[in-house]
Formats: C-alpha cells, sequence, structure tokens
C-alpha cells in the first residue's frame, strides 16, 4: 500500500509541479534560484518539526557523507535553474534530464568498474541519439534573450548561440554530478541502510547556507513576484500577486513529489523507481507541449520516442513482465 500510494503521489505531485514551474518561468524566466530555495525552505521546516523532532531525534548517517551528498545536490539544482537564462526551452530541459541513465552508466563504468550486456549500451546508444536529435533541432529554433521588462534585448546570432551552448553546458554538468550523486547514494544507503525522511530533511537542511551567496538573486525575484498582477482567490478571500500563489503552488507539490521519491526508494527495487520517474518525465512533457503549446517538431518527437524506448529497454521492463507472465518453471512443464 506505500509502494501504490508513492507511486500515485509521485505522478500527482510532480506533474503539477511541472505546470506551476512552466507558469512562474514564462512570467519571470530567472526566477529558478527563488524556485529553488523556497522549496529548500519549506521543507527544512517541516523536516525540522517533524522528522528532527526540533533537534531532539537521533541522525543515522553521518554529517559528513550528508556534507558531500548535499553539494552534489545543490551544484545539480542550481545547474539546471540557470539553464533557464540561457534560450534553453522547457521541453529540451525535461528530455535532456531524462538522459540520467547514459549519465549514471558512464560513472558506473569510469568509478564502479562496471561492464553491462549489450542491451544497455544499445539502450545508452538510443537516448543519447533522442536528446542529440532533440538539442539540434531546438538550436536551429534560438531566441534572442528579453529583458526582464519585455524589452528586446539586440543580441547577434553569435552571442545567441553562444548563450545556448552554455545552457547546453549547464544541463550536461547538473547530470553528471547528479549521476555521481546517485552513486554516492547507493553507497549510503549500504552502508547506513535505507532512511527516506531523514535523507530528505538534510539534503534540503544542510545546503541553505549555499543560499547565500544567491542573496541578492533571490530577493531581486521575490519583489518581482510580489510586485505581480494580483490574483483573486475565493477560498481565502484575498487577492494575492499571481507569481506567489504559483510558487505556493509549486513548493507544495514539489514537498509532494520529492518526499513520494524518497519512500519510493524505501518501499520498491531501483528497477520500479526508474521506471516509474521515467514514465512521470513522459508524461510530464507530453502535458508541457499540448498545455502550454511549446513549439515541437516531428524531430522533437524522433527524439522523445528514442530516450523513452531507450529508457524501457535500460529498465529491462519487458524481460520482467515476460518472466511474470511465463514463469521458467512454467516453460518447463508445458515442454
Amino acid at each position: 500500500m506505500h509502494a501504490t500510494a508513492a507511486i500515485l503521489c509521485v505522478f500527482l505531485g510532480c506533474c503539477s509541479n511541472v505546470v506551476f514551474l512552466e507558469l512562474l518561468v514564462k512570467e519571470d524566466p530567472g526566477s529558478g534560484n527563488l524556485i529553488t530555495f523556497s522549496q529548500f525552505l519549506f521543507i527544512s521546516i517541516e523536516g525540522f518539526l517533524f522528522t528532527s523532532k526540533c533537534g531532539n531525534a537521533k541522525r543515522n548517517i553521518g554529517i559528513k557523507d550528508y556534507f558531500v551528498l548535499v553539494t552534489m545536490f545543490f551544484i545539480t539544482n542550481v545547474c539546471n535553474n540557470y539553464a533557464f537564462d540561457f534560450n534553453i526551452p522547457m521541453p529540451l530541459h525535461m528530455i535532456f534530464r531524462a538522459g540520467s541513465l547514459i549519465a549514471n552508466m558512464i560513472m558506473g563504468i569510469i568509478i564502479l568498474k562496471k561492464k553491462y550486456v549489450f542491451s544497455k549500451y544499445l539502450s545508452v546508444f538510443m537516448i543519447t541519439l533522442g536528446i542529440a536529435i532533440c538539442t539540434i533541432v531546438s538550436g536551429k529554433e534560438i531566441k534572442s534573450l528579453q529583458a526582464k521588462s519585455g524589452e528586446q534585448v539586440l543580441t547577434t546570432p553569435f552571442e545567441d548561440l553562444f548563450w545556448w551552448i552554455l545552457g547546453i553546458s549547464l544541463l550536461t554538468v547538473a547530470l553528471f554530478v547528479s549521476a555521481r550523486m546517485g552513486i554516492y547514494q547507493e553507497v549510503l544507503h549500504e552502508k547506513y541502510g535505507k532512511n527516506a525522511r531523514e535523507a530528505l530533511y538534510y539534503t534540503h537542511l544542510l545546503p541553505m547556507p549555499f543560499f547565500l551567496t544567491l542573496a541578492p538573486n533571490i530577493w531581486d525575484h521575490f519583489t518581482y513576484a510580489l510586485a505581480s498582477e494580483p490574483m483573486y482567490l475565493s477560498i481565502i478571500n484575498l487577492h494575492v500577486p499571481k507569481l506567489i500563489v504559483y510558487l505556493i503552488g509549486n513548493i507544495l507539490t514539489q514537498y509532494l513529489c520529492i518526499s513520494s521519491v524518497f519512500v519510493l526508494t524505501t518501499e520498491c527495487t531501483s528497477l520500479t523507481v526508474t521506471l516509474v520517474i521515467t514514465l512521470r518525465k513522459f508524461l510530464s512533457l507530453i502535458f508541457s507541449i499540448v498545455y502550454f503549446q511549446n513549439p515541437f517538431t516531428v524531430y522533437h518527437w524522433i527524439g522523445t520516442l528514442l530516450v523513452f524506448l531507450g529508457t524501457v529497454i535500460f529498465t529491462e521492463i519487458l524481460p520482467k513482465i515476460s518472466e511474470s507472465l511465463w514463469p521458467e518453471g512454467k516453460v518447463k512443464k508445458v515442454q
């Protein structure tokens, strides 16, 4: 029951979170740090009250291990959020992040000296090709950067291309740091056991001092959000700035999403977790394209299909289904 509830909450929380994220980014493309800080602050406060019991609960994992983990976690989030400032559209951003399996395989080969069967390499090739197609096609549709005021910033094609390449570079760094973080988490799970609530709390609490370096940026976008067009909320009978409403919605749905993922890692196999997250990303992508009418050509669809099919092959879900339908014992009996 816990696993089923966690899966449902992952789909509900993560997919709805994408809606609020895109609403925020469309209004204020540079609000990534404000969004991340707000999410971390909310989860830290909730964890301090209910997980840490106001600092009285005993910690199971060493604080040094958490510091290493959260440094990688923070770098990943900041790089992903800053990418929005450099001509990276939401669909490409989501497809690129879906390539985490590629990065995990490469890091596994380099760090853990792992060897994989042919199907793994095939899936990596399909995912890489899919991301490459979407990246190249999106690169041909680069739009000039715009100022916050809405005035067009005059830039040359070379400058547009430079900023776009910088955005792709940020996504690439985030992809490989995230993969390294996943390997480090596996080591921690083997050493200390799985502590979902504790890990959720400390991975959001410890990075808080890092946000001091981003304080001016966060404050600027917070004041921008406060000055946004008011929205009437009949539930509380008040007018609230539109971007503040979107931000609150993003915070709550992100909490539901990330907490459910942490629970899922303790209730299901890594295969199930990977499949659920992959399907969630795919559904979020489709919804983003349809609801927000993002430009999506036939080449984007081909790339997306390659990414999705490659991920399915990587997770070996089809052989697992086959084994469950036709167990080896039953096959021998029939023969």
